[in-house]
């Protein structure tokens, strides 16, 4: 009996040495900003009944294509909270969480005192109703997204990659990816109405989320800086978009705009960072390609925005020695390593 006590003890007080400290939050909790409302004329008449799928519309109203946002403020807390905003075929819920159950990227900046708005964009996650008309279908893609996010070329894992590879994290991955049926055009009214609701910020992007933060950026003053995971668009002044860079996912072409809204990307600072495995030439595989192409279309957005006066850094990980990373670095086995780095950037930088 004294045996198993002591053991229970021991394991008892090795749990407790690894957990985590608890985290003083001072407020949190979650709301809606942005969106439309449809107004169909009438009267509404409550005596009559259609279904419950389907309504007499007359006289009734609709709320929709707004984002959904969850926040928590810490109680020893920065000045300037960290807005997230996620990327195609997901929801904010890829900075909350791991596969594998490891504290998320907003937990581990939380514990460094940032705030968290964490969003779900317009038509997505838990912002799913939108005036868009879509359709979705039970598509069978999850092999080429395991491919195109770089964790590998399926079946096989990339060598070294900071990706669990156990089955039950890849599934738990997978099934975060939500239906994204939006048309996209309130995504950057969205940002600007939570801009306007919190006021100064730092936005911090996620692939497809890149292009409206620049977005934002440019029409928002409250953004005092961006901070960006892997971009998959780009801005450039008109009269400077860069060529074309073709590859086998389409390639990727710069968006111009007009040159005083560029300028406010030089006016505050900006860091990119874009993880391993992504080749310099030309390779056949899709992943390979789709990031190649991006990355040195970043090269060319960080070296405009200097050029033009501003503070633009662009980390390529495997070159400061962090190496393993796939298109999800905020959730890699190393994602508290990358919040270290972007913690010492922020301070850096005196946000």
């Amino acid at each position: 009996m004294k045996r198993i006590l002591f053991s229970v003890l021991s394991l008892l007080i090795i749990t407790i040495a690894g957990a985590q400290e608890p985290i003083p939050i001072l407020k949190q909790g979650h709301f809606s900003v942005g969106g439309t409302t449809t107004q169909r004329p009438g009267i509404y008449d409550n005596s009559k009944f259609v279904g419950w799928a389907e309504q007499e519309e007359t006289g009734q109203s609709y709320r929709a294509d707004h984002a959904f946002v969850d926040y928590q403020i810490p109680a020893s807390n920065k000045p300037l909270p960290l807005v997230y905003v996620h990327g195609y075929g997901g929801s904010g819920i890829c900075w909350q969480m791991t596969p594998d159950g490891r504290e998320g990227f907003a937990t581990l900046m939380l514990r460094r005192g940032w705030s968290s708005y964490v969003m779900d964009l317009p038509g997505r996650g838990r912002a799913g109703k939108t005036t868009a008309t879509a359709t979705v279908k039970p598509v069978a893609n999850e092999m080429f997204w395991f491919d195109i996010w770089r964790i590998g070329i399926w079946p096989n894992y990339n060598k070294g990659v900071q990706f669990p590879k156990d089955s039950t994290s890849l599934s738990q991955f997978f099934r975060e990816m939500t239906p994204d049926i939006s048309d996209h055009k309130q995504d950057v009214p969205s940002l600007g109405a939570l801009s306007k609701r919190i006021g100064d910020h730092i936005l911090v992007t996620h692939s497809a989320g890149g292009f409206p933060g620049w977005m934002s950026a440019m029409l928002n003053p409250e953004v005092k800086a961006v901070v960006s995971y892997e971009p998959g668009g780009f801005v450039f002044p008109e009269g400077e978009v860069p060529e074309r860079i073709d590859g086998l996912t389409g390639g990727v072409v710069g968006i111009p705009v007009l040159p005083e809204q560029f300028k406010r990307l030089t006016e505050i600072p900006i860091v990119l960072y874009f993880g391993d495995y992504i080749p310099e030439t030309p390779t056949k595989n899709l992943g390979d390609e789709n990031w190649r192409v991006r990355l040195q279309m970043a090269r060319k957005f960080v070296e405009t925005i200097n050029r033009h006066g501003g503070n633009a850094t662009l980390v390529e990980l495997p070159k400061i020695g962090i190496y393993g990373n796939t298109h999800f670095l905020m959730q890699d086995l190393n994602n508290n390593e990358l919040a270290e780095l972007l913690d010492k950037w922020l301070t850096q930088q005196n946000l």
